[in-house]
């Protein structure tokens, strides 16, 4: 009995670490993008992102950025700019 009680805690923990995401993205499972400066002269944010093992790179056009160009296995993206408050709390 204490073998399954063992066996069921190990496999609910592995199914919320999966559900998670960061255990794939740690191991390289799934496409991630991080921040990279953005070349001179242009405007936004921009992101560079690396495909996965199991699925290809994040695809950033639904937060309305586009794809610029490919380097490699790379793909990087030219999103709008945050927009900042320039409201300063009292």
């Amino acid at each position: 009995m204490r073998g399954i009680l063992v066996g069921a805690l190990l496999i609910v923990a592995l199914m919320v670490a999966i559900k998670d995401g960061r255990v794939l993205r740690a191991t390289g499972m799934t496409g991630i993008c991080h921040a990279v400066t953005a070349p001179q002269g242009e405007d936004g944010s921009w992101q560079a992102c690396d495909p996965g093992k199991l699925e290809g790179a994040p695809d950033l056009s639904r937060q309305g950025c586009k794809s610029v160009q490919v380097v490699g296995k790379t793909e990087y993206w030219r999103c709008p700019a945050a927009i900042k408050s320039s409201h300063k709390p009292s």
